[in-house]
């Protein structure tokens, strides 16, 4: 045991070790509360005293969340050293959140913006203080778990810290080689004579490899063999790095040097925050000072990033969801901007669906007024566009192999990857279950939005044909005897014509509406297959994951008729399957021994070695952990990957029904119009002809005024003044006809509108 005043710790409570000082888990005498002391060995003492007392007054200057705090300074009982008493991060280190297997292929999308604003900000605070740190790494970033959970990250380890300010320079060497400098890796590693001086920048460099590794669970640059096995090479990669890269890597030995310049596919993050982030990480990572970002615009791009919105978005035709990062300001044509860069969908193509609903999306407002989504309930986009779903690397390929021999420590090197492999797989099958979902989800949506245009045209037409057939009616009353057949063939025998063939005209528009409903019946019924197919093959049992509460996506209200197609139970709820395992479950399985293995080979490789007896046992923890994988991967390629390829093609088949249910109902649309249309036309003929009628009429009055009366008929032919009257009551149920199908042509050209234009030089809908 060691103390102070006021602290006491044990040293096998070891938290961390570096070159100049260990830090232990300490308690406070008096309440218990845990802290951690650093307390500095011999080789400390033996720098300057002004650098001894440095890192004292630096955290004594500082004062933030994303700072680690200082508590006190206090001197050890016997030695009367000095030690500093800090705060305590009861969940270690970013490195060591970065080593655990979950994470070999970076952190998860929140997870690491929780990084990158905790990083940003506690950055942000030492420049307003004029302090570079000079060892940024993620085993200098401890994270602390708040009170509700949440992770906070602070930066940690000031003990080459120094107050500097941006126009300043130091010659001084420190920092960890593959996070430091190239200017400063060449004097400190290579031990190369230079008179280079340093600036601030050179913590910027060190924050470009710590985001990268965060993002990507891997380090930007490796030279074949390793970043300490090949200083030379780690060198030259580092400094012949292309403008615009963010990555560099020798494949083999003395290889090409291979650039990326994006994140890897395996990288958790989504496209929409990649996007973001690249460019940053290409301008701090750069090796000369002045093509170099400084803090003025690394803080800017970092918070503007920060400041922005997630749109969750779903393209339904291509079957992948993206993540549209905005800032709430924005306006929607901003926002469509930035999905067509994501999809390829212009902006006057995209139409999205949200909870089942239609979204009208004007382009001149702000974005805030898009509804809050989630990646399990996202806006849905849809589109013409070729379904190719989500693109990843088999997990298969990253997998190493174990050496026949006992090795310890690469045993656990390479239970290590073995297992952040079957993580990785475990993330993409549920990642591809749940695009599964979105596709039948969505697809369920769309039909129910086509059968409600269907039962609204259906009801036009059926209104439009109720009115012909009144008209025609009314038309045969007018006609009257003894009028001249000149007249007949105008008035009566030309309008019954044209209004019997509009009326045989709705008539095939009724038909083909009925059968667009019974071809979307059909498919619904696909789809309830398709959901109990997928419900067998992927399970609910107990799987976490597929036990949430389903999202808060309701359809609209549909007929009994409909809900009796699609079944009582929504599309998100799969049904349970007693007796047999999901490949979600077994995978989880999988991994659950497998990491059980794992601790074991992890406590045995800080052994010297191994009994007769134990080392046996090792041998077949290899041989299960080697089988265990195997298994995990299999199912991941046969159940999961196979089946999610299938329903891609099905999704694809179904997409084009669709487009082709669409593009019918918005022809069958037009046709109506068209009807509508022609009925106005009649009307506007029929007013003429009344008018001529009406002049007439006046014109046998003027003369009848003249004349004597005419002898009596023993058949009174029809005076004009009986015809008139009978043409007014012809003309005013056309006006009634023209006014309703005017009414109609509105509902049916807003209809036309929202099926779009399917007759377009793109397709899209």
């Amino acid at each position: 045991m060691q103390s102070t005043a006021n602290y006491l710790w044990h040293t096998d409570d070891l938290l961390g070790q570096g070159a100049t000082a260990s830090v232990y888990k300490a308690r406070n005498k008096k309440s218990g509360e845990l802290v951690a002391v650093k307390v500095f060995n011999t080789t400390s003492y033996l720098r300057p005293r002004e650098v001894q007392v440095r890192e004292f007054e630096v955290l004594r200057k500082l004062n933030h969340q994303n700072i680690i705090k200082l508590f006190a300074v206090e001197e050890t009982g016997g030695s009367r050293q000095k030690v500093l008493v800090m705060e305590y991060c009861s969940s270690g280190s970013l490195l060591s959140v970065l080593e655990s297997p979950e994470n070999a292929f970076g952190l998860p999308e929140d997870e690491f913006l929780v990084v990158l604003r905790c990083v940003v900000a506690g950055m942000n605070h030492l420049r307003e203080n004029g302090i570079v740190h000079r060892d940024i790494k993620p085993g200098n970033i401890m994270r602390l778990v708040g009170e509700e959970g949440q992770s906070i990250y602070k930066l940690t380890d000031f003990g080459a810290a120094r107050e500097l300010d941006d126009d300043e320079k130091f010659v001084s060497v420190y920092g960890t080689e593959e996070y430091l400098h190239p200017d400063m890796y060449e004097r400190a590693v290579l031990r190369k004579p230079q008179q280079k001086a340093f600036g601030v920048t050179v913590d910027l460099w060190s924050i470009g490899v710590t985001l990268y590794h965060a993002a990507t669970g891997s380090l930007p640059f490796i030279p074949f063999g390793g970043p300490r096995r090949n200083k030379e090479i780690m060198y030259r990669i580092t400094t012949e790095k292309p403008a615009g890269a963010i990555a560099g890597a020798q494949r083999r030995e003395n290889g090409p040097l291979e650039w990326s310049y994006t994140l890897p596919i395996t990288c958790q993050l989504s496209l929409g925050l990649q996007s973001q982030l690249v460019p940053i990480l290409a301008n701090i990572l750069e090796v000369e000072q002045a093509k170099c970002w400084g803090f003025d615009q690394f803080f800017a791009e970092t918070s503007d990033i920060l400041q922005r919105v997630v749109i969750h978005v779903f393209s339904l035709s291509q079957a992948v969801l993206h993540h549209v990062y905005i800032h709430a300001h924005n306006t929607i044509a901003i926002f469509q901007e930035a999905v067509h860069k994501q999809t390829s969908v212009a902006p006057r193509h995209q139409e999205y669906l949200f909870e089942g609903h239609l979204c009208v999306l004007e382009p001149s407002i702000s974005a805030q007024h898009i509804a809050h989504t989630t990646a399990s309930s996202p806006l849905t986009l849809f589109s013409t566009a070729i379904p190719k779903g989500l693109a990843f690397r088999d997990p298969a390929l990253d997998v190493p192999k174990f050496v026949p021999k006992v090795d310890l420590q690469a045993d656990y090197n390479t239970a290590k990857g073995v297992l952040g492999a079957g993580y990785q797989a475990l993330r993409l099958a549920r990642v591809l279950l749940d695009g599964q979902e979105l596709m039948l989800r969505g697809l369920h949506w769309v039909m129910e939005v086509l059968q409600a245009t269907c039962r609204r045209t259906l009801e036009v037409v059926r209104t439009s044909l109720l009115y012909l057939s009144s008209s025609l009616g009314t038309e045969r009353s007018s006609s009257v005897a003894g009028m001249p057949e000149i007249q007949e063939l105008k008035v009566a025998a030309e309008l019954r014509s044209r209004l019997r063939t509009l009326a045989e005209v709705l008539s095939r528009c009724s038909q083909n509406i009925m059968e667009t409903q019974e071809s979307l019946s059909s498919l619904s019924q696909e789809l309830v297959k398709s959901r109990d197919q997928g419900a067998r093959a992927w399970g609910s049992g107990g799987d976490p994951a597929m036990n949430k509460n389903p999202p808060p996506c309701t359809a609209p209200d549909t007929s009994q008729e409909e809900k009796t197609i699609w079944g009582p139970a929504p599309i998100w709820e799969f049904e349970e399957h007693l007796g047999n395992l999901s490949s979600i479950q077994q995978i989880q399985c999988c991994l659950d021994k497998m990491n059980f293995i794992y601790k074991q080979f992890k406590k045995s490789r800080m052994r010297p070695g191994l009994g007769y007896n134990e080392e046996q046992i090792h041998k077949l923890d290899k041989m299960n952990f080697s089988h265990l994988a195997k298994r995990l991967l299999q199912v991941f390629q046969e159940e999961c990957v196979q089946k999610y390829q299938a329903s891609l093609v099905t999704h694809g088949k179904r997409m084009r029904v669709v487009h082709e249910t669409r593009n019918h109902l918005r022809l069958v649309g037009c046709s109506v119009a068209a009807c509508n249309t022609e009925a106005q036309g009649v009307q506007e003929s029929l007013s003429k002809i009344l008018e001529e009628l009406s002049h007439q009429l006046l014109q046998d009055r003027a003369k009848g005024a003249q004349a004597s009366p005419p002898p009596i008929a023993p058949y009174p032919s029809p005076t004009p003044k009986d015809l008139l009257l009978h043409m007014q009551e012809l003309c005013e149920g056309m006006k009634l006809l023209a006014s309703d199908l005017l009414d109609n042509n509105r509902i049916i050209e807003r209809t036309v509108k929202d099926l779009g234009d399917p007759l377009g030089s793109t397709g899209v809908w």
